[in-house]
């Protein structure tokens, strides 16, 4: 069986369930790496006398690391390509 032939088949039931598990862990990481993102760069006042402890270049810098990688998280489970290379 050629690689091309195994690409096109079918996913059985198990692969289905797992490709299902890893797309909705990958969205729900992406919306918590987002909303953290948010609470970095936009601090409420209750995390307002953490943050500050630290240089406000890096909290912003890391905010929108976590925005990339979020959004990154997000595309991967849209695109639930995990069994093909």
């Amino acid at each position: 069986m050629a690689l091309e032939e195994f690409e096109n088949e079918p996913l059985n039931e198990r692969e289905k369930g797992m490709v299902r598990m890893r797309s909705i862990t990958n969205y729900g990481m992406g919306v918590f790496l987002m909303v953290a993102g948010c609470f970095f760069m936009f601090p409420t006042d209750a995390t307002r006398r953490y943050i500050n402890q630290y240089d406000p270049l890096v909290i912003k810098i890391f905010a929108v690391i976590c925005w990339i990688y979020g959004a990154f998280r997000i595309y991967r489970g849209y695109k639930k390509n995990y069994f093909r290379d």
